[in-house]
């Protein structure tokens, strides 16, 4: 049990800086390098990458509190949706500086992510739902 906690607590401290960097690299670098609209689309991504590192928290937290060994598979299916989801707005945003002509198969990773991370969040739902308390 401690050693899953402690694994999701490192995952979200590991997209917690990530989180940042992402964001420090958007805001000084790709900002003189981007349209507006990609920029846009970048900062979504590192947005809710940061709010679902929370959620990785959250979940790490729930799990060391009752002790339900779903709870940690949910954290790992949060960071599963953040790279698919986060990721491919990454790709999307800076196709044109990293010369991707073919977007279709990354557009098509968005929705897939964003559906991983609402996923995770009903299955919170419905497992802590079922947790019986005193």
């Amino acid at each position: 049990m401690q050693s899953k906690f402690k694994t999701l607590i490192l995952i979200g401290a590991i997209m917690g800086t990530l989180s940042v960097m992402f964001g420090a690299f958007g805001s000084h670098i790709l900002a003189e390098k981007l349209s507006a609209k990609s920029l846009n689309t970048y900062r979504l991504g590192v947005d809710y990458q940061f709010y679902h590192t929370l959620a990785i928290f959250i979940t790490a937290l729930l799990y060391r509190a009752y002790r339900v060994k779903g709870l940690f598979w949910i954290g790992l299916f949060f960071l599963g949706g953040i790279f698919l989801f986060s990721g491919s707005l990454y790709l999307l945003s800076m196709r044109e500086l990293l010369h991707i002509e073919n977007t279709t198969f990354i557009g098509i990773l968005t929705p897939l992510g964003g559906m991983a991370l609402m996923g995770s969040w009903a299955a919170i739902f419905f497992t802590v739902i079922r947790i019986k308390t005193s």
